[in-house]
């Protein structure tokens, strides 16, 4: 959980860090310094507004909860958080490099015309949306106890993490470009959320949501249990311990959605999932390549049609 925690903790940090990063330093570039404590203003009442959504989260899984009925809300954060970290990926891939240029675009138009109430909604929308998708993955990654992720070391060493690269970029001494920079980061997301697709499939076969029609495709017991429990069920029914400790199956488990003994129907989804980011990747790229071949031959066309 913990691994789990420090790394959503850290892009949502550091995506909110550098858009207000980004608009602060351009104010100050471009002489108007008066108007960035609108911007930490809003963002501050995001942050705010983010603790606020998690206790009335907290407060729903607990009735929730009361009912019976908190393994189905389980089932359904996981399922959504599974679209919104693969689309915060995407996201970020496709936004990262033009991410200055929209940002500056917008605090024009507010100099421009005075919106300082547009600069205050503005930087607290978008911090708000880092923080609301926190909330959601925190209560994902946590069965809903989204306490226990925010006073996790996890959460607190993404924070500092993200605090110290946005430091370093808008110091000028990270050279790694943003784009590459999040590629890296994202596949690590990916891997959570392919994670809790599979979870979220197994939860709903444990309910009889979904039935199987092969329960167990392979039994890697032997070597790497899921949780400690499984390795001492083995230990007692066979004389022999894993090969690996439960203690690794717990943390894969809840770092990539790792399984011992996964169904048929979950081995799908997983390869499924990956193949279909493969096919997204892939037909982003042809679109991007095809952009660049355009935009090249218009530049080309151009001097002649003169």
């Amino acid at each position: 959980m913990e691994i789990q925690s420090l790394l959503i903790t850290f892009r949502e940090v550091l995506e909110a860090l550098l858009i207000v990063g980004i608009i602060t330093t351009y104010l100050s570039r471009v002489n108007q310094k008066k108007y960035v404590k609108f911007v930490w203003l809003g963002a501050g009442l995001a942050v705010l507004a983010s603790v606020g959504v998690a206790l009335l989260f907290q407060i729903v899984f607990t009735g929730f909860a009361a009912m019976g009925s908190e393994m189905y809300l389980k089932i359904g954060i996981m399922l959504v958080s599974t679209v919104l970290l693969t689309q915060m990926v995407f996201w970020m891939a496709s936004h990262s490099r033009n991410l200055k240029g929209n940002m500056e675009g917008k605090m024009n138009q507010f100099i421009s015309t005075g919106n300082v109430v547009g600069m205050v909604v503005h930087s607290f929308l978008v911090v708000l949306r880092e923080g609301v998708e926190t909330v959601f993955f925190f209560a994902a990654i946590t069965g809903g106890n989204i306490g226990a992720a925010m006073q996790g070391w996890g959460a607190i060493t993404g924070v500092v993490i993200a605090a110290i690269v946005s430091y370093f970029f808008f110091k000028g001494t990270m050279r790694v470009p943003l784009s590459t920079f999040f590629k890296f980061t994202g596949g690590f997301i990916i891997l959570i959320s392919a994670g809790l697709l599979v979870q979220a499939i197994s939860m709903m076969q444990d309910l009889n949501i979904i039935g199987s029609v092969m329960p167990h495709v392979y039994d890697l017991t032997w070597l790497l249990p899921e949780h400690p429990i499984d390795a001492s069920h083995y230990l007692r029914d066979t004389g022999h311990a894993p090969l690996l400790s439960g203690d690794v199956g717990v943390f894969l488990k809840a770092l990539f959605g790792y399984s011992s003994m996964p169904s048929i129907e979950e081995v799908i989804a997983y390869i499924g999932y990956f193949a279909a980011i493969y096919l997204l990747t892939s037909s982003k790229s042809v679109k991007s390549v095809k952009k660049n071949e355009d935009a090249e031959k218009a530049k080309i066309l151009k001097p002649q049609a003169k």
